[in-house]
């Protein structure tokens, strides 16, 4: 009987305030505030889907990752099981607020179930945030400042400086790094950012 009790114990399912929520980054790398949010978002709700913005297939020094490895970068810091709740949709920049809400809109409709549950998780960092307002449907799981409100600007400089700051990033990342730095693309990159870098120091 008590076996019985616990075999139907282990097949509750989790309740989740939501379906679906949204997570909205560039994610170039994935570092640990990154994976925090999704972690919470993984409490919170059935699915998550990361709408990877800048998916334009042009690398640059801000951009150094295509979508495809961002995905391959995430799913790595993530067990198997957690892996078939995370979906993605690649967000194209497009400098238009109201063609870029149509966008993400559509790709996350793509994704979602009829009358499912749709929220959207972030933190407002600073005024670049102001797109987390762009979607009043979406119900808002605002968060506080995650890991000392890391940034991934100085974490790429130091990257391209042929440095990976572990402390910031996750395992998966930190091997997703080390990976990238022995391809053909990372010297090139490295080479663009110093190409930048001295044509700042020239203009000042």
């Amino acid at each position: 009987m008590a076996q019985l009790m616990s075999s139907q114990k282990s097949e509750i399912k989790p309740m989740y305030t939501f379906d679906y929520l949204v997570f909205i980054g560039r994610f170039q790398p994935f570092h640990l505030a990154h994976m925090q949010t999704i972690e919470i978002a993984l409490q919170q709700s059935q699915n998550v889907i990361l709408a990877l913005g800048s998916a334009q297939l042009e690398r640059n020094i801000k951009n150094p990752f295509l979508a495809v490895e961002r995905e391959q970068m995430i799913l790595s810091n993530f067990s198997k099981q957690d892996q078939k709740r995370i979906h993605f949709v690649h967000v194209v920049d497009v400098y238009n607020d109201e063609k870029w809400v149509k966008q993400v809109k559509d790709l996350v409709n793509g994704i979602i179930q009829p009358d499912a549950k749709v929220g959207l998780i972030g933190h407002f960092k600073d005024e670049s945030s102001y797109y987390l307002r762009l979607f009043p449907e979406w119900q808002m799981v605002e968060l506080e400042s995650l890991k000392d409100s890391i940034s991934a600007t100085p974490m790429r400089e130091a990257y391209y400086r042929g440095e990976i700051q572990t402390e910031f990033f996750p395992e998966g990342t930190i091997q997703f790094l080390n990976d990238f730095q022995q391809s053909a693309v990372y010297p090139k990159l490295q080479q663009k950012f110093k190409d930048n870098d001295r044509s700042n120091i020239n203009e000042s």
